[in-house]
């Protein structure tokens, strides 16, 4: 099958630090080339794939200091798609929205997963105007904000098997916050957690531009706390020590997470999660198995109690039955081939409804 992913361009594929959505596109697209099929990646030209790779921007927008204007190099991206379209028998866009105007009477099979989060009002009128795109969500819970969107699939996300593993020869000793800093992902409550554990506590994380007062303000100052290690932001090959290092990850967020792509990096590397019951919490984590779902900073602190009845090679065995990127591949085919099957019949894959 000849498929187009098309990836946003504000970090590479894969990112070199932080970054959720382009990490899940460059698994999805290596996956997609280990099962046989043509991919082609569009995305920015520092990325690297075993697939195709067509640049549609020199760099990540996120390492160019001179980028003001992120839409523009997203329109030339969406342009050079539209121009060779013709040439996949699917395109697989990860942009959100901004395809549809340009693609949803295209007769060339598409599809778009949605990353983020859908409970913003601004939203709604615009999945009115294109209520027939094939859409993917990375959750149910992600969808219910907008239940009469076109959704054909729940697809969670997958790491590659070896990615991330358990390093057995390391002791845990401290709990872990990992991801980024910012309101919705709490780290101020992974703190205080810690804290009224007393346990220690590494942070290991990024501080974007739009959280930079948010970090001075609120969390630099409990960084110094003595049982606070703040470790910065880190790149894929320092998570599996990072993680395999830690008694759980804390993931005390304050909003409908979408998925967490952490939960499974925690998960692969045999490391518990003790995490709020928010948006798709409880479709990754099992209560009692791979972690303990709570509802506030006293059932965290419980939970931690409760470590040692959790069995670190279980989590694991949990994380690739469930979460391997060739299965999240797997169930991206089926859906290609629903989306070619419309497409032969009616001429057009927006008549393919859930």
């Amino acid at each position: 099958m000849r498929i187009a992913q098309i990836a946003p361009l504000y970090e590479a594929v894969p990112p070199k630090l932080y970054g959720g959505t382009e990490r899940v596109v460059s698994y999805l697209t290596e996956a997609l080339v280990d099962l046989g099929h043509d991919v082609t990646l569009f995305a920015s030209g520092d990325s690297k794939t075993t697939a195709h790779l067509e640049p549609a921007w020199p760099q990540a927008l996120r390492l160019d200091p001179t980028m003001s204007d992120t839409f523009a190099p997203h329109l030339v991206l969406l342009e050079k798609v539209r121009r060779v379209a013709h040439e996949f028998d699917v395109l697989h866009f990860h942009l959100s929205y901004l395809p549809y105007p340009f693609f949803s009477e295209s007769r060339v099979p598409f599809l778009s997963t949605l990353h983020g989060r859908l409970d913003l009002p601004e939203l709604e009128p615009v999945f009115h105007l294109f209520p027939h795109v094939p859409l993917v969500s990375i959750s149910n819970a992600q969808r219910l904000p907008l239940p009469l969107a076109n959704w054909l699939a729940t697809i969670h996300h997958g790491l590659p098997d070896s990615l991330l593993t358990p390093q057995p020869e390391t002791q845990p000793g401290y709990l872990a916050f990992l991801g980024r800093i910012c309101p919705e992902k709490r780290p101020d409550l992974a703190i205080e957690i810690a804290a009224r554990a007393g346990l220690p506590l590494k942070v290991a994380a990024k501080v974007d531009k739009a959280d930079q007062a948010y970090f001075t303000t609120v969390i630099e100052p409990l960084l110094s706390k003595p049982h606070v290690e703040f470790v910065g932001e880190i790149d894929e090959a320092q998570k599996r020590a990072f993680l395999s290092g830690a008694k759980a990850l804390l993931f005390p967020i304050d909003w409908p997470e979408p998925f967490g792509l952490v939960l499974i990096e925690a998960l692969a590397c045999g490391t518990p999660v003790i995490a709020f019951n928010r948006g798709s919490v409880p479709e990754v984590i099992e209560h009692g198995v791979t972690g303990y779902i709570v509802e506030d900073v006293p059932g965290a602190v419980d939970a931690l109690t409760r470590l040692d009845v959790l069995s670190r090679p279980v989590i694991r065995e949990h994380f690739s039955s469930r979460f391997s990127a060739r299965l999240m591949a797997q169930r991206y085919v089926d859906v290609y081939v629903r989306l070619l099957h419309a497409a032969s019949r009616y001429g057009s894959t927006t008549r393919i409804m859930r």
